[in-house]
């Protein structure tokens, strides 16, 4: 398999690379969360190997939800010295697949990379989103109606991604809120509301038929039709 271990410890970093080299893998290593998720979102790998705490304002958590948001579905094996129940669940429910706790014997992690190994493969990410003449693009954060590029704020991108993903679909203001904004609760704000609006000014200038469509009492759709 092609791995990509994840971890700031250098020894080891060097001990991990050097065992699952001699078990026939290729491994390549970044030392810090930032380059970790560079190359993770870039490149393709069989398997993920992430350290828990990890400098350069990425820790492994972050990673994987971040992957996970993108639509990648890798398989994460953690490694952490954080070994509490809530520590395993926070890693297990961010999108990790197994958490070995450190310290460790090598067998035991090698048995876990070659488990998560022969799970069946699931389809290459999806990196464009298209609803209509809609078309969002993960890769290059690009989006474009009808062949005309539409300039969008961070914030806005998201909002617009969580709806493509769920197009048809009723989307609340409780899943926006926690997608989107990450809040866990209501704010008691009309933010949403304002968002969706500029959203809207700006995907219908110059169309027909506009996309985002409220659901009364429910939330938010896009789809094609009225």
């Amino acid at each position: 398999m092609r791995i990509l271990l994840v971890e700031d410890d250098a020894e080891v970093g060097r001990f991990v690379k050097k065992g699952l080299q001699e078990a026939g893998h290729t491994v390549e290593h970044a030392a810090n969360g930032r380059d970790g998720l560079f190359m993770a979102a870039g490149e393709s790998f069989d398997l993920l190997v992430l350290d828990r705490m990890l400098p350069g304002g990425v820790d492994g958590v972050r990673l994987v939800e971040t992957l996970r948001g993108q639509g990648n579905h890798t398989p994460v094996l953690f490694l952490s010295a954080l070994g509490g129940v809530d520590e395993r669940v926070k890693g297990l429910k961010a999108g990790g697949d197994d958490y070995l706790v450190k310290p460790f014997a090598f067998a035991e992690l090698l048995a876990r990379v070659e488990a998560l190994g022969r799970r069946p493969a699931v389809d290459a990410p999806a990196t464009r989103l298209k609803v209509a003449d809609l078309e969002l693009d993960l890769l290059s954060r690009t989006v474009t109606r009808a062949g005309r590029k539409i300039d969008i704020q961070p914030r806005e991108f998201r909002l617009l991604e969580h709806l493509m993903r769920h197009a048809g679909q009723v989307v609340t203001r409780t899943m926006l809120l926690e997608k989107v904004w990450d809040y866990h609760f209501d704010p008691q704000t009309n933010v949403i509301d304002v968002h969706v609006s500029r959203l809207r000014q700006k995907l219908d200038k110059g169309q027909e038929k506009p996309l985002i469509h409220t659901v009364r009492n429910a939330g938010y759709m896009i789809r094609a039709e009225p």
